[in-house]
């Protein structure tokens, strides 16, 4: 903090009033009515800065998650420097380059005072006990500072808000006040300098920034976005909990991503069906708000009888006629995402900042046409209000995550009901004349596998026997196209596996039958081969077709796995290793004789891999340039591995932009004297090192002796910041506890020491793969770890090849839900 002799010497110091337009200023003298004010500001990470007039300045605090009017709610509060009291109506943007650089808007303000029998000067003793009267923060409110550890420089403080008749559940505040206090505008808006005019409330342009409102309705030049293959969500059996999560409700209909720019709409289903002419009154509607060029998700609902979304009434509506619907036929579009605006990728940014421009690019938007609502946290009480309500779920999103064109575990689904596609394999005849068939044979497909899941014989109408009945004919053939139990197979008649069921259930059972179904609808809007198990985490992972000769060599001699072993490994586990490792400059650790023949590295392309192993060329120091190896896909891998590959390391850009880092990892290499123990107390306290400056950190076991703390970054610096930063902070951790660690490669210095080995992180060095197999005795993987599990374990060497399905089990749990993925730039320290 600042001296008193000068409060704002500190602020002062750390700009410059050339380049920003904060206002710079002097200490003043505070009145009986303190005020007060939070600014959100989405800076090198998002948070909330509130700040309490005291001794003539701002006293300040960035709340990280921003203030909960829960009382079971502490949120970590940092203390900043103090600021002038002209500050308290600062709202805009700060250059990027500039200190706090980012967006700023005026969130809440009001008045304060501290509770009878305390003052203002509690501050510096640590603890204010105040009570607030904002336009949304009111009551009493505690402060407290948290004991600083051993060479802490920053003031770490809990804000809380104490039970009163303002304190409520869940995170309201945050979740619900995305606008200005002051102009009403979003964060998005403020970044796009869209400024309301105080004596016309029109909206002017700050230049050099374009209009949002009335130039968007008149300038529409560019065309509608391309087709992107949308984000699916991985169906589990609880809901997330914690402040990292945002929640909406699951609509219950079709997927659809609109592609618009002015008149011009286009609606895809989620595998690039044009449907465009089976909704005409929403295509009217949102041709009517003359977007800009925009990419949006969302889903297309009926609304039944009582209001709620309903996928029957849905059905009936696209029976009746495609795209002449009438009033009664309540259709509407819910958008919950946007993955591109005027020409900008959206989809590296977080869940969190693309709800925010998706709510400023549709605010002008009306019914049939809505914004998704979400609640951040408290996503349990949602799931209970929805299943109460009879609806079929929620979907809960990671706050920080960005958009993934597969399914992921960023994207979770938790349904009241279960509810699943499976493709119809037949029927059984049925004893009444009027039923073209009893009931439907269902399967669901594993992999390219059929397996059975039994049949469902309600929920169909007559209008549904009479359709599936003429379709079914049309589609049957002699022979079953999978395994069916004999009871079931008895009088039944198979049909070639096309149609596609939407079914509820009330569970599986052991044998992995559907239990008490109920048909609801053929899926119109999904094909046969895209119908896979919900409660898997897939990425694109195209079929190998790599034939693998000499399966039979013994590999790793010690515990005899083989290459034939390694190789179904690395085809079971492509799903989940390829989100890390596609599309990555690599070096291929080669054993053509084994593990314990000759090794070695490889990096650049000499031809003979296959198709599935491409080249990138790129740039060396001496001014050449060299043809690097990637992969894209499971073939990939595949072909690497027929060519004697055990291990994949890889550089941390990707491929189509090897100049911008976007993955940061400290190798922790032990001394011999050093146990496992030693590693993990490392891992932990480099995560909280990293935490304090704002980075969310990972770690993996790496199957030999040590750990890494991997850090995942949106790209947007140079290869020159990303090994500043790596060095820097390696360095800083070695000097604080030379005891402990050191970030010096020679061995003489490493000796009783952790070795933090930041030299992964510069241009051309390389760092292994998540999921990738080691040359090492017993065929140990690099594996990912949660946080609370790296606390347990004795070694680094827990998982082998053989452990495939673990691994993808495991990727599947809660534990492991977004791992490695978090939407964050590099700070500028």
């Amino acid at each position: 903090m600042a001296k008193k002799d000068d409060p704002l010497a500190e602020y002062n110091a750390k700009r410059d009033f050339t380049r920003t337009k904060e206002p710079a200023g002097k200490a003043g003298k505070s009145g009986e009515d303190r005020i007060f004010m939070v600014q959100k500001h989405d800076a090198t990470r998002l948070h909330w800065d509130l700040r309490l007039e005291a001794d003539g300045v701002l006293k300040s605090w960035a709340v990280t998650k921003g203030p909960s009017p829960d009382p079971d709610v502490k949120r970590l509060a940092v203390r900043t420097e103090d600021h002038p009291m002209d500050y308290a109506t600062f709202e805009g943007t700060i250059p990027a380059d500039a200190y706090g650089g980012g967006t700023v808007m005026l969130w809440d303000r009001g008045t304060w005072h501290p509770i009878e029998g305390k003052s203002a000067d509690d501050i510096e003793e640590g603890h204010l006990h105040f009570v607030l009267d904002g336009e949304r923060m009111k009551g009493e409110w505690l402060l407290i500072r948290m004991k600083p550890r051993k060479g802490e420089k920053r003031e770490n403080w809990l804000l809380r808000k104490l039970d009163d008749e303002y304190a409520e559940e869940g995170d309201a505040l945050v979740e619900k006040a995305l606008t200005s206090v002051d102009t009403g505008r979003s964060m998005a808006e403020i970044a796009a300098g869209r400024e309301p005019d105080k004596a016309t409330g029109e909206d002017k342009a700050v230049e050099p920034l374009a209009k949002m409102k009335h130039a968007r309705r008149s300038k529409k030049t560019g065309k509608p976005p391309k087709f992107a293959k949308p984000q699916l969500a991985t169906l589990v059996d609880e809901v997330p909990t914690g402040n990292g999560w945002m929640h909406e409700i699951k609509f219950d209909g079709y997927r659809a991503l609109i592609a618009v720019s002015g008149k011009d709409v286009t609606v895809w289903t989620r595998n690039q069906k044009d449907w465009t002419d089976k909704f005409g009154p929403l295509v009217e509607a949102i041709s009517a708000l003359n977007l800009p060029p925009a990419l949006i998700d969302g889903e297309i609902v009926a609304l039944g009888k009582n209001g709620n979304p309903d996928f029957s009434t849905l059905q009936s509506v696209l029976k009746r006629g495609h795209g002449s619907q009438g009033p009664k036929d309540k259709l509407a579009f819910f958008a919950f995402d946007v993955l591109e605006v005027d020409g900008e990728d959206l989809t590296g940014h977080s869940n969190i900042e693309r709800k925010e421009r998706l709510e400023a690019l549709l605010r002008d938007a009306e019914p049939p046409i809505h914004v998704a609502d979400h609640i951040i946290g408290a996503g349990e009480k949602l799931y209970a209000r929805m299943c109460d309500a009879g609806q079929e779920g929620i979907i809960a999103k990671r706050i920080d995550a960005p958009y993934r064109h597969s399914r992921t575990k960023s994207w979770v689904k938790v349904k009241c009901i279960q509810r699943q596609e499976f493709i119809i394999v037949g029927w059984s005849e049925s004893s009444a004349k009027a039923r073209p068939f009893a009931s439907l044979l269902l399967a669901a497909k594993d992999g390219d596998e059929l397996i059975y899941r039994g049949k469902v014989g309600t929920g169909f109408d007559s209008d549904d026997l009479d359709r599936l009945g003429s379709k079914l004919e049309r589609l049957e053939r002699k022979t079953p196209p999978l395994e069916v139990p004999k009871a079931d197979a008895r009088k039944a008649h198979w049909v070639t596996p096309n149609l596609v069921a939407e079914i509820a259930y009330a569970e599986l059972t052991a044998e992995g039958r559907v239990r008490h179904a109920s048909f609801l609808g053929l899926r119109q809007d999904k094909e046969a081969e895209d119908v896979g198990d919900e409660r898997k985490s897939t990425a694109p992972s195209p079929a190998a077709s790599v034939e693998i000769s000499s399966r039979n060599r013994v590999i790793f001699p010690e515990s005899g796995e083989t290459k034939g072993d390694l190789a179904d490994y690395y085809e079971a586990i492509a799903p989940l290793m390829l989100p890390f490792a596609a599309e990555r400059p690599l070096s291929l650790v080669r054993c053509p004789q084994g593990r314990a023949k000759k090794c070695f590295f490889q990096k650049h392309d000499n031809g003979g891999f296959g198709d599935g192993v491409k080249a990138v060329p790129i740039k060396e120091k001496d001014g050449g340039t060299e043809d690097y190896l990637f992969v894209s896909d499971a073939r990939g891998l595949l072909q690497c591995v027929q060519m004697g590959t055990i291990e994949f390391h890889g550089w941390g850009a990707r491929t189509g932009a090897v100049e911008k880092p976007d993955r940061m990892v400290f190798d922790l290499d032990p001394d011999e004297g050093l146990d496992f123990a030693d590693v993990r107390e490392a891992a932990m306290d480099l995560r909280k090192h990293l935490a304090d400056i704002g980075l969310t950190s990972f770690p993996m076991v790496t199957g030999g002796k040590g750990a890494h703390v991997v850090v995942p970054l949106t790209p947007g610096h140079s290869w020159d910041a990303h090994k500043s930063f790596a060095e820097r902070f390696a360095k800083a951790l070695a000097q604080a506890e030379p005891d402990r660690f050191t970030a010096t490669m020679s061995k003489e210095k490493r000796k009783g020491r952790i070795f933090i080995d930041w030299l992964r992180n510069q241009r051309g060095s390389t760092a292994v793969m998540p999921y990738s197999a080691r040359a090492r005795e017993g065929a140990p993987v690099a594996a990912p770890v949660a946080w609370n599990e790296l606390k347990k374990l004795d070694n680094a060497r827990g998982f082998t090849i053989g452990d495939a399905k673990r691994l993808r089990d495991r990727a599947q749990s809660k534990t492991l839900a977004g791992w490695g993925f978090a939407d964050q730039r590099l700070p500028d320290v």
